[in-house]
């Protein structure tokens, strides 16, 4: 593998158009990947605190298939357990983020089946996960898609990103926790909408309901290179400052009010026990940057 894109890195830079500027990213990203060889997705360094995980199911659309989520869980676990990192980006190709689940691995299964062994249930693990995500959504996102962006922290999408839930075209609804999250996200009366009739949504109307962080600029490559940059940013803040962060955004959903502004001032004076918040403010203190030692 390294040797072929050796040679395809030295033919992209003798063609020097903006596409294949956009691939020649993409290459020089791949040849940092971790030892672990992944047949249905490729992980990269673009930075040295920020891993990328691609999808790499190009024929099917990215269709989320059990062997593809097992090689997901694992690479994001790896990266979450790893000191260097700061922040992951996952996207998938330029036509599809994910087209959804593999409908070809589920239409024979068998309630039995799926109720005993737990089927999708370890989709979830991306949300146990400390450290952040950011989904760099191209093309479709629909189904299993859309939910996988959804157990995202933050969502870039491209112009011509478009999500959506059609599960109920096939006889049945999201299995992948697409109702719960968008009803928390966009509101009841357009998660019903998108659920109920599995129409999609634009990458302009999701950022209007705030069902992404923002829509980027055109060209083939551009949301990788926006949310790669916003991950950067993340990472070189203090580690256990962003997982705080993290922790206390996301107990939003689960708690009321009183008891989220309660936790919130708990972990908020947890921090003080840290290195990095003494870093921290004797560096704006001292107008010098802050050297964070997530301590």
């Amino acid at each position: 593998m390294s040797r072929y894109i050796s040679r395809s890195q030295n033919t992209l830079r003798l063609l020097n158009t903006p596409r294949t500027r956009t691939l020649s990213f993409t290459l020089r990203a791949t040849r940092l990947m971790s030892t672990t060889q992944y047949n249905y997705i490729l992980t990269s360094r673009p930075e040295p605190s920020v891993v990328l995980i691609t999808l790499n199911r190009p024929k099917a659309l990215n269709a989320l298939s059990s062997p593809l989520f097992q090689e997901l869980n694992q690479a994001l676990e790896e990266a979450d357990k790893d000191d260097t990192v700061g922040a992951m980006v996952l996207t998938g190709s330029e036509k599809a983020f994910a087209a959804g689940a593999d409908i070809k691995e589920m239409k024979d299964k068998q309630f039995a089946d799926v109720y005993k062994n737990k089927f999708l249930e370890d989709w979830a693990k991306i949300t146990q996960l400390r450290k952040p995500i950011i989904a760099a959504v191209s093309g479709y996102a629909l189904g299993g898609g859309c939910e996988l962006a959804l157990m995202c922290d933050i969502i870039l999408a491209s112009p011509t990103a478009k999500f959506g839930q059609p599960e109920i075209n096939l006889g049945v609804i999201p299995g992948g926790g697409g109702s719960q999250r968008l009803a928390l996200t966009v509101g009841k009366s357009r998660a019903m909408e998108m659920v109920l009739t599995g129409r999609t949504v634009s990458a302009q109307e999701a950022e209007k309901w705030g069902m992404v962080s923002r829509v980027v600029g055109e060209g083939e490559g551009e949301v990788v290179r926006e949310a790669v940059a916003v991950a950067k940013e993340i990472a070189s803040k203090s580690q256990i400052a962003v997982q705080a962060g993290k922790e206390v955004v996301n107990a939003a959903y689960e708690l009321t009010l009183a008891e989220g502004l309660r936790f919130e001032r708990r972990i908020f004076h947890g921090l003080f026990a840290t290195n990095d918040q003494k870093e921290g403010m004797a560096a704006f203190a001292e107008k010098r940057k802050a050297n964070f030692t997530h301590s």
